[in-house]
């Protein structure tokens, strides 16, 4: 990845290392804890806190300047409890569900991206859905939105099956990564500024270890401006159904209109579109020629 986004990530991390040390004699220690400390639904929270005084938050200090690989992050990423407007949310829907799935144990924690670690395409969305992504754990997964994207994936050949119902489906994914700039299902699907700048730094790194990206399929203009803040483009470039942005670094960004019902229910974004976008984002990845 760049340059600058490296350097975004120092800056961000680079006043912590005074009081860490050399982050990378502590990463096996930070791993073998943060994986006791993985949390267990909705009452984690109650029995692995992260805030006030004492050794934990010491130990997410530590944590924050380790990203040396895409399941330490994710690690990070389960854990976090930056947002409360989030975390009481997430947690709120995770307990009290939808008639539906009463007899499910919701997710209800942040969820990490997920996909080919060596993918040359990486779909950015917005964040969670409260009964889908929060609810399975995965990203884009349990409601009509990863209905329409997996079909879309299989189709274009980078999805093993055309349909995504849990984390232990099987699904695969080929050449491909799937990920949101917020990782916490928000209230009406609209995350604060503040949520989406506390999140960036995740964001960020994820992008970091994707090495091998060469296209951003941004699914709506959330995603869209998220990767050009990434890149700090200026001016932003506008965000439209089908639009390419030219990247530094041999690299492009293409926008879609989000697989929201919103879209596909009004015929905003048909079966036909999507597909071509996805030719477009293959094309550019130099998947086809």
């Amino acid at each position: 990845m760049e340059k600058s986004i490296g350097h975004r990530i120092l800056s961000d991390t680079g006043s912590r290392m005074g009081v860490v040390g050399a982050s990378g004699s502590l990463s096996g220690h930070i791993s073998f804890c943060l994986d006791r400390l993985r949390p267990c639904g909705a009452k984690s929270s109650e029995n692995f806190p992260l805030g006030g005084t004492g050794f934990l938050p010491y130990l997410r200090l530590q944590a924050e300047v380790s990203f040396q690989d895409l399941p330490a992050l994710e690690r990070e990423i389960v854990i976090c409890r930056k947002c409360p407007r989030l975390v009481k949310w997430r947690e709120k829907v995770a307990r009290e569900k939808k008639a539906v799935y009463a007899k499910e144990t919701y997710w209800g924690r942040p969820v990490p991206g997920w996909g080919d670690p060596q993918a040359k395409i990486v779909i950015v969305g917005l964040a969670p859905g409260a009964h889908g992504a929060n609810r399975t754990g995965r990203m884009f997964t349990g409601d009509e939105s990863g209905r329409w994207l997996y079909r879309a994936l299989w189709k274009a050949g980078w999805a093993s099956q055309a349909e995504s119902t849990g984390r232990e489906d099987g699904l695969q994914l080929k050449g491909l990564w799937i990920t949101a700039p917020v990782k916490c299902a928000p209230p009406t699907n609209r995350p604060s500024t503040n949520e989406r700048d506390a999140c960036a730094g995740y964001f960020y790194r994820e992008m970091d270890l994707l090495k091998q990206a060469r296209v951003y399929l941004a699914l709506g203009g959330f995603g869209f401006d998220a990767v050009a803040r990434l890149y700090g483009l200026k001016p932003k470039p506008k965000f439209s159904h089908g639009v390419e942005v030219k990247l530094p670094g041999e690299r492009w960004l293409v926008g879609s209109y989000h697989v929201s019902q919103q879209n596909t229910f009004t015929g905003r974004l048909t079966e036909s579109m999507l597909d071509g976008v996805m030719r477009k984002a293959a094309k550019r990845a130099g998947l086809v020629r």
